[in-house]
């Protein structure tokens, strides 16, 4: 198993980690298998999506605010609930096959460390399974 660290700088930002993760599945020169993506974090996610285009992500994150506004009057005391209602929406897990040797995604996937109560050093879990 791997780790990325991943520091943000923003309460809620989208990083993008598609590269580190490629680099991560060649290193590893299995030929076919299965990238798992785990955060351990309870305020934060990970999600696959458009990357090319970094408006998508910032639309995203707009949408996730929407859903759940920072001050809506709710119970949990620390003062971050919309930041585990965000992680749950977003997911804390994500995989993707493996195939000649790299990701094997449609054209404009990428994937997103997902910040929500940040700024805050953070890490996503990968461990790349061999099929062969």
């Amino acid at each position: 198993m791997a780790e990325i660290a991943i520091k943000t700088e923003r309460r809620t930002q989208f990083v993008d980690v598609t590269a580190r993760v490629a680099r991560l599945v060649k290193d590893a020169g299995i030929r076919s298998g299965i990238c798992h993506l785990y955060v351990s974090h309870t305020t934060a996610g990970v999600m696959i999506n458009e990357h090319d285009d970094p408006d998508v992500a910032c639309d995203i994150e707009m949408a996730f605010d929407r859903l759940a506004p920072r001050d809506a009057g709710y119970r949990h005391a620390e003062g971050n609930a919309d930041s585990h209602i965000k992680a749950a929406l977003a997911g804390t897990a994500a995989a993707i096959f493996i195939a000649d040797g790299q990701l094997d995604w449609g054209r404009w996937q990428g994937i997103f460390f997902c910040e929500f109560d940040g700024p805050r050093e953070r890490r996503l879990q990968v461990k790349i399974v061999s099929d062969e």
